[in-house]
């Protein structure tokens, strides 16, 4: 599994913005049970103006999981907690801006290696390693208003659904095995 949070710490002034903000939360921390990594645009540098940092842990007890995130975060600006079924699997989502970021922080029952936000990042990490010229080309797409898979997608000619269709072109490429 790749973290690239600590990468940030020398990476562009957003990225150690974004670093530090989310040290001073003590996320990793307090939050350490759910095994929380940071997956997304920042991480890997195609991030826009108005991305967020997504935050996504494996839950088992998501009502622990709710009650703790209101606990911690309920006083933060805009704070928002749902609780949603997503592709068949019930999650806990919670959305707070702190420090001029907006913070989504992700729970389900599956290994954060095993969720899409991760797989989706690592796919779209090894992409932008083997072309770096495609990285220009994704944040273009994204200032004119693409969601960052369809992005990869329409770039690299996967068709169908962006979300799928990404994951599965990391397995035919041997960039990830573990899939849902």
């Amino acid at each position: 599994m790749i973290n690239l949070f600590e990468g940030m710490k020398m990476g562009s002034k957003k990225q150690q913005k974004a670093y530090a903000a989310i040290k001073e939360l003590d996320i990793c921390n307090d939050l350490s049970t759910y095994n929380p990594v940071l997956c997304g645009t920042l991480p890997i540098g195609i991030d826009v103006v108005g991305s967020d940092l997504d935050i996504v842990m494996e839950v088992q007890d998501l009502d622990h999981f709710e009650e703790r995130l209101q606990t911690l975060y309920n006083n933060k600006d805009n704070f928002t907690l749902k609780r949603a079924t997503i592709r068949g699997n019930q999650v806990v989502k919670a959305n707070f801006f702190f420090s001029n970021f907006e913070f989504e922080l992700f729970g389900q029952s599956q290994p954060v290696q095993k969720q899409n936000a991760y797989l989706h990042m690592l796919i779209e990490y090894k992409l932008l390693k083997k072309d770096p010229i495609l990285k220009e080309k994704v944040i273009n797409l994204k200032m004119q208003g693409y969601k960052t898979e369809p992005a990869f997608c329409t770039l690299l000619d996967i068709p169908g659904d962006p979300y799928e269709g990404l994951i599965q072109f990391g397995v035919e490429e041997g960039i990830v095995t573990e899939v849902l």
